[in-house]
């Protein structure tokens, strides 16, 4: 596979910093209501979108992506809530397959490159942390907000490590469509008996934007949230950063 220019994507901020405080030097753009950060390692071009929450606004970036750089590939990264017992907080997730669920059915969505998917397992595991196990898993992109325990209940047979997400599946269409090899990586921000007392709902618009305004009403309903929000946050620090470790590693060695 002749590699030029990695294309990769991520929702949100606290997915993206910890890998661009890693790189170091990067140029920043702001396009079409995205984000967007160029770099260079070794002789391989990488840019990298930053597309907001859920399938929409992921499908929307990929095809920016495509346009304005012409990947040879696609990565897709992020967090990830496990929905069965397995996978840890930090632990990272590797795409085997991807579903997408409406609330209603399961759909099985394109498939990621196993090229890549085994390339990128052989090359992160020789520079993840000894604390942090990686999982072949099945990722699970919600287009509804569904609750850990109702999905686990749903499954489909033959769905190892299952990872909740926003945007893999839509990412995934929209490579595949385009003819470019896909792949992703996650890292667990909460395992599979952390069930959130709150809906991403409350805290978000109609277009999955974050409102500060919403969080405080939230906050202020639901007071009893308040330790597990501090408890996610902590997560996400630890998941941020071995996220990084593992995008970097694979980046550098492809």
């Amino acid at each position: 596979m002749n590699i030029s220019t990695i294309g990769i994507i991520a929702a949100m901020p606290e997915e993206v910093n910890p890998l661009l405080k890693r790189i170091g030097i990067y140029q920043r753009e702001k396009r079409e209501s995205f984000e967007l950060f160029r770099f260079g390692l070794d002789v391989k071009k990488i840019v990298l979108v930053r597309s907001g929450m859920g399938a929409k606004h992921a499908a929307r970036a990929t095809r920016f992506l495509i346009k304005t750089a012409s990947p040879d590939i696609i990565i897709n990264f992020g967090f990830a809530g496990a929905v069965t017992a397995g996978p840890r907080v930090g632990d990272l997730v590797l795409a085997d397959q991807v579903f997408s669920y409406d609330g209603t059915r399961f759909r099985k969505e394109a498939m990621p490159s196993a090229e890549l998917v085994n390339r990128m397992h052989c090359l992160v595991r020789q520079e993840a942390s000894a604390e942090n196990n990686i999982y072949r898993s099945s990722f699970i992109t919600t287009l509804k907000i569904t609750g850990k325990s109702t999905l686990a209940k749903a499954l489909p047979e033959n769905c190892p490590y299952p990872a909740l997400e926003m945007e893999s599946a839509a990412v995934a269409a929209a490579a595949v469509e385009a003819g470019i090899p896909f792949a992703a990586m996650r890292a667990i921000s909460d395992a599979a008996e952390e069930e959130l007392g709150f809906s991403l709902e409350e805290f978000t618009d109609s277009e999955m934007n974050i409102k500060m305004t919403k969080i405080l009403v939230t906050v202020a309903k639901k007071p009893w949230i308040i330790p597990q929000l501090l408890r996610l946050a902590r997560n996400s620090n630890a998941a941020g950063k071995s996220l990084a470790i593992g995008v970097e590693a694979f980046l550098k060695a492809m």
